[in-house]
């Protein structure tokens, strides 16, 4: 690894001749000299190189070199780079001493013995390398530790989310084995008073208006039972991309009519009451059979949490859009809940414990987003809340 690390030498000397022989000397094929005859051509390379020594000629026109070493020892890049002064003078001016005080690391006289420069080359040029190679290894340990760090969030994460996920499983499997139990219960009731009255040849049980209290009991269990069913197999079809949706051209405000006069009996036994409000027909490429989905939850929702309040339902266009809102004078939904309600399996609810998967509002939102449409909420604690659905006029593309 050492082998492979480039280093590059910096040689200042204001006599090309010296410059040449120098870099004859010390050059090798894993090394770079660099010649400068100037401080100033110095400095230029030493801002745009990294060395891994420097040799300098004390006696230089203009910045000599013990001007140049205090300027590079008072410059962050270059203040760690060794320093090797060279120089023709005597002994006797004490250059030494001054190079020292300088900076330097060592001081050469000319004339330069050949091995004694080789050997302190090679020294420097092994302290950068081993240098370089120490700080390349701990870089490489500060992004392995920097990595293992942003794998274990990953982890911590995904386990929340797992474990979340597990949470979120068996309060679903909890609330559907409550959910499937009501009407099971009921038909199962239902059947054994039969059995009981088979059983004592009580015919005056099975009168005509008696059986058809029966089947209306047992038609409401089995919706029951289908729309939960219905609404796990949507999630289902959501997850995996297959939702489908049928468009075709039909009258919004008469669906939504309709709708109304068939909620007449859950809003007698929510003892409530509906107004609808509509400003003629609103025509669209949607699947009304989705829609009236989406319809019939917000309905719901707004018997069941309208507080036996009047619900105020309206079908208009506005903005290119066509638009139902649905509006309760309930409990109403806190600004954070209103974040969550669109959400798998959430029930939010402020007063009482929530009937329902708590999947309605998401399937809603799923199926009007297919649409290239939304919806909205607008809502306050104990002043009910408004939904809004809104769907393009012109077909999605």
């Amino acid at each position: 690894m050492l082998s492979n690390i480039q280093a590059k030498l910096l040689i200042v000397d204001d006599l090309p001749e010296n410059l040449l022989a120098l870099e004859a000397l010390i050059k090798r094929e894993d090394r770079q000299v660099f010649k400068a005859l100037s401080a100033d051509e110095a400095l230029s390379l030493l801002l745009e190189h990294e060395f891994a020594m420097a040799i300098l000629d004390v006696q230089m026109p203009g910045m000599n070199g013990f001007e140049l070493a205090e300027l590079m020892r008072g410059t962050e890049k270059t203040k760690n780079i060794p320093i090797v002064f060279v120089s023709a003078a005597g002994r006797e001016l004490n250059y030494a001493f001054k190079g020292y005080e300088s900076g330097a690391v060592d001081f050469l006289h000319k004339p330069l013995d050949i091995h004694a420069v080789k050997s302190k080359v090679n020294v420097f040029v092994d302290l950068y390398r081993q240098s370089k190679a120490m700080k390349l290894q701990v870089e490489a340990l500060e992004r392995s530790r920097r990595e293992q760090e942003l794998l274990l969030t990953r982890l911590q994460a995904t386990q929340a989310e797992l474990e979340q996920a597990v949470r979120m499983r068996d309060d679903f499997m909890s609330i559907v084995a409550h959910e499937v139990r009501t009407p099971l219960n009921g038909l199962i009731l239902e059947t054994q008073l039969r059995k009981m009255h088979l059983a004592k040849d009580n015919a005056a049980a099975f009168t005509l208006d008696k059986m058809h209290a029966m089947v209306d009991r047992d038609e409401r269990q089995i919706k029951s039972l289908i729309r939960l069913i219905e609404d796990m197999l949507d999630v289902s079809r959501i997850r995996t991309g297959k939702l489908s949706i049928r468009p075709a051209r039909f009258d919004l405000a008469q669906l939504v009519r309709n709708l109304v006069e068939n909620f007449a009996p859950q809003v007698a036994a929510a003892d409530s009451s509906m107004q609808l409000e509509t400003e003629g027909p609103v025509e669209g490429n949607w699947d009304e059979f989705r829609i009236e989905q989406v319809v019939s939850n917000l309905l719901t929702n707004a018997l069941r949490y309208g507080a036996k309040s009047p619900v105020q339902v309206r079908v208009y266009t506005e903005h290119g859009e066509a638009r139902v809102e649905v509006r309760d004078h309930g409990i109403g939904i806190s600004e954070d809940n209103q974040k969550r309600i669109f959400q798998q399996f959430e029930r939010v609810s402020a007063s009482h414990v929530s009937a329902g998967l708590g999947l309605g509002l998401f399937i809603s939102e799923q199926i009007v987003a297919a649409h290239g449409g939304s919806i909205e909420v607008e809502s306050q604690i104990d002043e009910g809340a408004r939904f809004r659905v809104c769907l393009p006029l012109e077909a999605s593309t």
